[in-house]
């Protein structure tokens, strides 16, 4: 099925997004870094073809989106853009949302603040703030998550720029190793060759890490956040993740509503729906159905 390309103008943003499918519930599809929205390409026609809406935005930031106005990249932010755009395509509360890496974040967020809006949630990647409480606590997970302290330099917007971004082709090959990211990596060129959309991408992190306070209009989301959400949930994670590791999903269940369950994929990483598309479109739609 080919995918077509569409602009959504949410909030004063205009967001584009890869969909498939014209009818049915929702299912929007958030994308990670370094990542885009063609992360979603195998999943997308699979949900289109179980009935579904799918939807893959380019997040905040990441051409061709918009870089927002208001220069806001907190995950309460990602989480309100998700919940916008439920509301601009009219979705019903039979909606389905799925995220991956950042995508998983604000998944989490939109999900516990509207949680009128998402019958079912995905994440993969990044699990929930309980299970993640600690991670950062330790040696081997500060070790893997080294660059997201030296995205707080100036001095990383030249280097993760250069030749042409070569910087995120090598997180892709210690994040999912054995992994062709050729693809991925020509989709995200597309996305972040651009100075300022790069710098918009580094601001995730620098949102996350930094001081300045999340504004006015994304509170209430933030708020929310401060509680779980409570929608059945599927997790997955892969095995050889580099980037956060297998053993922070060993017992994410644990941290979970009821109805929901986590899978750790072997023989694979971190970008485990481009790495497995097969088993991971099968647990998605299991899980779904």
């Amino acid at each position: 099925m080919e995918l077509t390309t569409s602009v959504v103008h949410v909030d004063g943003l205009d967001i584009a997004c890869l969909t498939a499918g014209t009818e049915g519930p929702l299912a929007l599809c958030l994308h990670g870094f370094p990542d885009s929205a063609h992360g979603w390409r195998h999943l997308l026609p699979a949900l289109a073809d179980a009935g579904y809406q799918a939807v893959a935005p380019f997040m905040r930031g990441y051409a061709p989106t918009e870089i927002p106005a208001d220069g806001d990249y907190h995950v309460a932010a990602l989480a309100h853009d998700a919940v916008a755009l439920h509301d601009a395509l009219g979705a019903g509360s039979d909606a389905v949302l799925i995220g991956h890496d950042w995508g998983a974040l604000a998944t989490y967020g939109a999900a516990a603040f509207a949680p009128d809006r998402w019958s079912k949630v995905v994440t993969a990647a990044v699990p929930p703030a309980g299970a993640m409480v600690s991670a950062m606590m330790t040696y081997k997970q500060l070790k893997r998550s080294w660059y997201m302290f030296f995205f707080q330099v100036g001095l990383a917007d030249f280097v993760v720029g250069m030749n042409e971004l070569e910087f995120i082709a090598s997180l892709w090959a210690d994040w999912s190793p054995g992994y062709d990211a050729e693809i991925d990596m020509t989709h995200v060129r597309s996305s972040l060759t651009d100075p300022a959309n790069l710098a918009a991408a580094l601001g995730y992190y620098r949102a996350t890490w930094g001081s300045e306070p999340v504004q006015p209009r994304y509170q209430a989301v933030q708020n929310a956040m401060a509680s779980p959400h409570t929608q059945p949930t599927l997790y997955l994670h892969g095995r050889n993740d580099g980037c956060v590791g297998a053993v922070y999903a060993e017992n994410v269940a644990d941290h979970l509503p009821d109805g929901s369950s986590s899978v750790i994929l072997d023989d694979c990483g971190h970008f485990l729906q481009v790495e497995r598309p097969a088993e991971f479109n099968r647990l998605v739609l299991d899980f779904l159905a």
